[in-house]
């Protein structure tokens, strides 16, 4: 049995964001179509930490043609401070005929493409059709290509960031907007404060470690599409609840979100909202079962929490595509009887 081991460079050379902005749209109108099986993902606390161990299986699609796969993964949040990622481990695609390993690849590397992308989805989907600028909250490893991605289905031409370390000459957002200006060609600023960072941002992504609110509602103006993707788990948010409040809601997965979301169970639990509040997920936005933006002055908010499907369809993907182009390292594990 063959098994092809995929770099972070193979993954980075064979995922294009464009792509997988497309290829998450699929994946995503599967699962709402009844199309996909994953469960909550199993998360293992390191003592009283917030670094976890975490494993995210799901089969996409149905009978021989499906795809099945997981992604194991470790997540310390304090190594954004370090020289390692903050999610290191491994996706693993399986057949559905036989059930034979087909490829092990890098998992930092898909994370952060796929989740991206994603928020590239949600916004093609939500946010005006003439939003320009976009902010940026952190300065992590998901920053550069959320940038990408907002550029992919937005003319965008200002972006501004804004991290904790502050935005002085070798602070990571100035870092950061140093890198972005020369790989995405904009206008991008470093600020000091997330007022300064938002104050007229068409589009804000919400990328940070925080546990508490980085982000208040009252900080947002009419039309603001939002994406919110670093908390993920019931404990921590990154938004206050009078912005979950003043938007119309949408999110990966209903079931993920009302089970693991603190950006959404707060608020819920404060009275003021219900899970009526959450209007529907982004794949019945993609087969167009449910309304996303109803004006142009609405606040629209994707909460992302990032589900399984995303990276067996992404490593599906980068695996049909490294076949063709010969790249990533066949092994020999075993598994195959003569």
């Amino acid at each position: 049995m063959t098994t092809l081991l995929l770099t972070d460079r193979d993954v980075h050379d064979l995922l294009p964001m464009p792509a997988c902005i497309d290829v998450m749209g699929d994946a995503l109108r599967s699962v709402a179509e009844g199309n996909a099986v994953l469960p909550l993902r199993t998360v293992l606390r390191l003592g009283d930490t917030t670094n976890a161990f975490a494993s995210m299986p799901a089969i996409l699609g149905a009978g021989s043609e499906a795809s099945l796969g997981a992604k194991i993964i470790t997540v310390f949040p304090g190594n954004d401070a370090t020289p390692f990622d903050s999610h290191i481990g491994v996706v693993l695609l399986f057949d559905a005929m036989h059930g034979t390993l087909l490829a092990i690849a890098d998992a930092s590397s898909i994370t952060a493409i796929r989740t991206s992308a994603v928020s590239g989805l949600a916004t093609r989907l939500l946010a005006n059709e003439d939003a320009s600028s976009v902010a940026i909250l952190g300065a992590g490893v998901l920053a550069l290509p959320h940038l990408e991605a907002m550029c992919a289905v937005r003319s965008i031409t200002k972006a501004t960031v804004w991290s904790r370390s502050g935005a002085d000459q070798g602070s990571r957002a100035h870092t950061l907007a140093k890198h972005a200006r020369e790989h995405l060609g904009i206008d991008v600023v470093a600020c000091e404060t997330v007022a300064e960072a938002v104050r007229g941002a068409d589009i804000v992504c919400t990328i940070t470690s925080s546990r508490t609110p980085v982000l208040e509602g009252r900080s947002l103006r009419a039309g603001t599409h939002v994406n919110a993707v670093g908390a993920s788990m019931r404990t921590a948010r990154e938004l206050d609840s009078a912005a979950i409040v003043a938007a119309r809601l949408f999110c990966d997965r209903r079931e993920s979100a009302l089970a693991e979301s603190g950006d959404v169970l707060v608020p819920i639990a404060e009275g003021l909202i219900t899970e009526a509040h959450l209007l529907g997920e982004l794949g019945e936005l993609v087969a167009q079962t449910i309304s996303g933006r109803t004006s142009r002055d609405e606040i629209t908010l994707f909460k992302s929490l990032g589900l399984a499907v995303e990276d067996v369809a992404a490593l599906r993907y980068i695996h049909t595509r490294a076949l063709d182009a010969g790249r990533g390292t066949p092994v020999e594990l075993g598994g195959r009887r003569g």
